[in-house]
This record gives C-alpha cells, sequence and structure tokens, in this order.
C-alpha cells in the first residue's frame, strides 16, 4: 500500500521507489539472549524469522540500497555472543542480495561499529535522500527535507472485540513542524511493541499524534485505520 507518494509500506518495512531503497526499524538482535539472562527461557526463532520475512519482501522488490534505521542490536552496554553471531549473519546475507547497506545508530547502537567495521559498512546519525530524511527517532533532528521517516517507537494498536483483544504492527503518518513524519514499526517479530492509544510514547517527534493517520500490518496486509482519535479505545 502507498502510504505517501512513491513511498508503500511493504510487510513492516518501508520502500522508497524512486531511491530504490528498503527501509527497516528496530530488528533488537540478541532480545532472546538478553531475555535468558533474565531468565525469561525463550525459544530462538527471531532470525529465523527475520530471515524469512526479508526473504518474503525481497521477492517483491529489488533494493539498491537497504537503511537498517537504528537499534539493529539490543544489548546497549555489551555485544553478546547472539548479537556477534545474527547481526554479521544478517549483514551477510542483506549484502548479498543488495549492494549498498547503510546502519543508522540507534539509541540502543551506542558500541555498533565494531560490528558494522566487520563487513565495511558506514554508520551514520542520520541519512539524507534529497527531500527524504531517515533518522532513529529517538531525537529531533533540524533538517530541510520535506519528509522525515524514523523508528524507534516500535508502534502499535491494540484491537478490542468484546473481551477480545489483540496488538498489531502499526505505520503512522502524519505532520511535524509542517514536515510529513512517518513512523515505522519494529521489525522484530517477537515484539508487536507500543500500544499508541494507550501507552506514554517516547520519541520526541510525537508528542500529539492524535490528528496522524494509522496504517495496521497483519499477516502481509495494510489496513487503513483513520486517525488515531477517531479510533475507540
Amino acid at each position: 500500500m502507498e502510504i505517501a507518494p512513491g513511498i508503500d509500506i511493504i510487510g513492516p518495512s518501508l520502500w522508497l521507489r524512486k531511491e530504490k531503497t528498503l527501509i527497516i526499524n528496530d530488528l533488537h538482535l540478541g532480545y532472546e539472549e538478553a531475555l535468558h539472562k533474565k531468565g525469561v527461557l525463550v525459544p530462538k526463532q527471531q532470525y529465523g524469522l527475520v530471515i524469512k520475512e526479508l526473504k518474503e519482501i525481497l521477492a517483491k522488490v529489488q533494493p539498491q540500497r537497504i537503511v537498517i534505521n537504528g537499534d539493529l542490536k539490543h544489548e546497549f552496554g555489551t555485544v553478546s555472543r547472539q548479537e556477534w553471531r545474527d547481526v554479521l549473519d544478517l549483514l551477510d546475507f542483506l549484502l548479498k542480495k543488495c549492494p549498498e547497506v547503510i546502519l543508522i545508530q540507534g539509541n540502543h547502537d551506542p558500541i555498533i561499529k565494531p560490528l558494522a567495521e566487520k563487513k565495511n559498512l558506514q554508520v551514520v546519525s542520520e541519512l539524507n535522500l534529497g527531500k527524504i530524511l531517515i533518522a532513529h527517532g529517538d531525537e529531533l533532528v533540524e533538517t530541510s527535507a520535506k519528509t522525515i521517516i524514523i523508528g524507534h517507537e516500535h508502534t502499535a494498536i491494540t484491537i478490542r472485540e468484546g473481551s477480545k483483544f489483540e496488538k498489531f504492527k502499526c505505520f503512522l503518518k502524519g505532520r511535524w513542524r509542517k514536515k510529513e513524519l512517518i513512523v515505522v514499526p519494529s521489525f522484530n517479530p517477537l515484539l508487536e511493541g507500543t500500544d499508541v492509544l494507550q501507552e506514554k510514547l517516547l520519541s520526541p517527534f510525537l508528542e500529539n499524534i492524535s490528528t496522524f493517520n494509522v496504517y495496521v500490518i497483519s499477516k502481509g496486509e495494510v489496513f487503513e485505520f483513520g486517525k488515531v482519535k477517531n479510533i475507540k479505545t
């Protein structure tokens, strides 16, 4: 589905048609090992699910550039064994599919450079593609770009019907300081994310999202839900 002129939603990723650029956000590889350290035992399936999703997306588009927009890994102050393995394997997979991979540093990535250097990849704070700026979203940016694309928030909404409820990842689109702002959900298959209708939002870009449009993704389909303020909670 087209969320803005020349910009399409494909699964939990964003595709810039003219720029031939695929944007994925907030993979948080190593999340399972972090849970294990806390005594929460979950099967290690995140990496396999990420690759499965990427294969489905890359069967539909052939990017010349893939942008990982922050929080590629999960641990803040170290690189866990799972992160070394899964991050490097993922980068190998992407580099076989695309000539250019760019890493934007997120708030979980203070020590992402040792991993990037293993694959001779560039780590940047933001990426300007003419009229489009891609930034992680944990800090405000100054830009003349007309469209800003962020992640960080792991946007989702909970849909309720009677006593039943289910949380779904979602994209948001609205205005921020007279610029178009698009928020991309987390690519992490183990987390649906933050319910934008109920929970406190962390990104400084999202102080007031009442007029933002919501695009829910479920089982490969995209559903436009209208404005946040009109969705019943």
